[in-house]
């Protein structure tokens, strides 16, 4: 990961829908580093959606800003990739071709040869090079998915924004698309923000996991530093001395903190922890850490 400071940097944001008495998040500041991998985890309706669409620029924030890169984020870009929980293909338009429209709007002066190189490298990337000339009917619900992030990936962005990508998937083809993800992260270096509801997913994939308290009035409570090593792996993931440490603080916030910090009750600096080493790690996992997989509704 890179040392360069404030790649992304989000300061003072708030987002108010006509006829709320309270905005749904307030005082939101946070900033991302370059090939930094981000997951942010919050209960329903503390606005984690509706800060990826502003920083993807689908949704205009009521107060703050948004730099990336030195720029302010206006409006949508090129420069910003989006896989949305649904796979969002056009149907009609076989993988090949989805993924080239979106390399043809990125670089419109390159020869047809180029774009189906470009298009081959992405597919293959995802393992669907066998699926490449399928419609999105012929394709499974994983399949689907891992399109949309091929797709994602081959317009180079500066950044991609996952707004829980993997949540209608069954768990077999999650982690497989979680391994995926990760070995292609590593070859790029992409800078990713990420919403989860997975605690275990969030600790797998991010160096970062920002924790939301309750809306209305959210805001980044936390900002937890993942004290695992990046070579972690899903398998073996349960077996790092730091795991039940990480897993035990984002549970013990979600099921205990985040509700005493709503109504714009938590600190406008959220707190910076690294779990296990601020503190003595847990002597035994708790029973919340014992059960395989905590997901937020």
């Amino acid at each position: 990961m890179s040392t360069e400071p404030g790649f992304l940097q989000v300061s003072g944001l708030a987002k108010r829908f006509p006829g709320a008495a309270e905005p749904v998040f307030d005082g939101v500041n946070f900033s991302i580093a370059r090939g930094e991998f981000v997951c942010i985890i919050g209960h329903s309706g503390c606005g984690k959606t509706t800060i990826l669409n502003v920083l993807a620029g689908l949704d205009r924030q009521s107060e703050g800003t948004v730099i990336m890169d030195r720029r302010e984020v206006v409006g949508t870009s090129l420069e910003r990739g989006v896989v949305f929980q649904g796979h969002a293909l056009m149907p009609w338009l076989s993988v090949r071709r989805n993924i080239a429209f979106a390399v043809r709007s990125k670089w419109p002066d390159w020869s047809r040869r180029q774009v189906d190189e470009h298009v081959e490298r992405y597919v293959a990337m995802v393992g669907l090079s066998a699926a490449i000339d399928k419609k999105p009917s012929q394709l499974s619900g994983g399949m689907k998915q891992r399109v949309g992030i091929a797709r994602a990936f081959a317009i180079q962005p500066k950044m991609l924004l996952l707004d829980e990508p993997f949540g209608a998937l069954d768990a077999l083809t999650r982690g497989t698309i979680q391994d995926e993800l990760l070995r292609i992260c590593s070859e790029t270096r992409q800078t990713v923000f990420m919403i989860t509801h997975d605690v275990d997913e969030a600790i797998l994939l991010a160096d970062t996991i920002m924790l939301m308290s309750n809306g209305p009035q959210a805001r980044i409570a936390e900002v937890v530093r993942n004290t695992l090593p990046r070579s972690r792996q899903r398998a073996t993931l349960h077996h790092e001395p730091q795991f039940y440490a990480v897993r035990n603080h984002l549970v013990d916030f979600l099921v205990s903190r985040s509700k005493d910090l709503s109504h714009g009750r938590a600190p406008q600096t959220p707190a910076v922890v690294s779990p296990g080493i601020d503190a003595e790690p847990d002597p035994a996992p708790t029973p919340a850490a014992r059960t395989p997989l905590h997901r937020v509704a």
